[in-house]
């Protein structure tokens, strides 16, 4: 079987999800090669934003304007540990870059470039990521667990969260309260 890449794709839950992690959720995958994949749920904020999450690091917030701004739950995978979709993908200390300008960052030097307004200018925080080892997304694509469509920068950076799911139908021509919750093969 050939490997199929879906890094910089958007993952779906179709209505038939029935795990509550990932029901109804929209996934940005970061990286999806042999051994496996990684991905960040984008469209689930917590009760957190950025300027609590900064006091409890202890990292001064000086553009007062990003305060506001909502941490999201990334998956159920390293909960305790924050993970920053950001456009440009830049040079920090431990990043992938995704596609051309997205880039997924877990140093902390990320966050203290943002906290001293030097930071990416396009960014989503999140605790946690969603992981599957080798070949366990493909089996749950042949599955029809998941539609998956290339991913966008304006999704992921310039949507309210609860507008995400949505958009990302969109660009497959599909309105998710269509879709039916019963899956077949043709």
């Amino acid at each position: 079987m050939s490997q199929i890449d879906l890094s910089h794709h958007f993952l779906i839950a179709m209505p038939a999800m029935t795990d509550p992690i990932f029901a109804k959720s929209l996934t940005y995958v970061c990286e999806h090669n042999e051994q496996g994949a990684l991905g960040i749920v984008v469209n689930r904020p917590i009760s957190l934003n950025l300027g609590e999450l900064f006091a409890q690091i202890k990292i001064p917030l000086l553009p007062t304007e990003l305060e506001e701004l909502p941490i999201h739950f990334g998956g159920p995978v390293q909960t305790d540990r924050g993970f920053v979709l950001h456009v440009p993908a830049g040079e920090w200390q431990s990043t992938l870059v995704v596609k051309d300008r997205v880039g997924m960052t877990t140093s902390k030097d990320i966050l203290e470039a943002v906290g001293q307004g030097k930071g990416p200018r396009n960014i989503l925080v999140t605790l946690g990521y969603a992981g599957w080892s080798q070949g366990q997304l493909e089996h749950e694509l042949s599955q029809n667990a998941w539609l998956s469509v290339p991913a966008t920068e304006e999704i992921l950076f310039d949507m309210p969260a609860e507008e995400r799911l949505a958009a990302a139908m969109a660009l497959l021509g599909v309105d998710y309260a269509s879709l039916s919750a019963d899956s077949g093969h043709a």
